[in-house]
């Protein structure tokens, strides 16, 4: 069976028998990393889950552009005590969502400065400054994202094309050539492909 459909069909097995994913954070990564949305959605379901695993089930139907469930799973997050980074997390991917890069960035500051420790944070941070045209400072949030978590395969993609869009070659070719070990089945490999072949890599 190709690695590929192995995946898909794991997904499936582990959905129809209600595995808990709660605990189980790097194989809906896996998943999400192979481009198996659907999956990562469909297993995951409606039930109280680990806000990591909530993060990624609504980055999962933002991929499979299903912004209204996305925005929902969001507010999940933006639900929770005021006192926890999630919260904020939440309301910036929320903002996001409705084009509110301001806000977005401002509800990521307050998410780091809640708990600088937690990657989705800086990696919600990155993604606010990338929509604000802010490529050094998503960079920088990319990059913070990476040091604490060094296996999550889309902050070294996002890490790359920031720094690709700031001119540094040297750490565009590093990112991506990590992305490329963490997912190498991932959608965008032929783009990441392409950049490092231009970068000589």
């Amino acid at each position: 069976m190709r690695s590929s459909n192995m995946i898909a069909a794991i997904g499936v097995a582990w959905a129809a028998t209600g595995f808990a994913f709660g605990q189980s954070i790097d194989n809906l990564r896996k998943l999400y990393d192979a481009g198996q949305y659907e999956q990562v959605v469909t297993t995951v379901g409606d039930a109280d889950q680990d806000p990591r695993v909530t993060y990624l089930a609504a980055l999962s139907q933002q991929k499979l552009r299903r912004s209204g469930e996305a925005r929902r799973t969001y507010e999940q997050l933006a639900a929770r005590s005021e006192s926890d980074a999630w919260r904020d997390v939440g309301r910036s991917a929320a903002a996001l969502l409705s084009s509110d890069a301001a806000g977005a960035l401002e509800a990521a500051d307050q998410a780091v400065s809640k708990d600088d420790s937690l990657p989705e944070a800086h990696y919600q941070r990155g993604l606010a400054l990338s929509a604000r045209q802010d490529m050094a400072g998503a960079a920088a949030a990319f990059q913070k994202a990476t040091e604490l978590d060094s296996d999550w395969a889309y902050a070294h993609y996002y890490a790359g094309i920031a720094f690709s869009k700031v001119k540094r070659g040297d750490l565009t070719a590093s990112h991506f050539q990590t992305f490329l070990r963490l997912a190498p089945q991932a959608p965008e490999r032929g783009e990441v492909q392409s950049i490092l072949r231009t970068l000589g890599r």
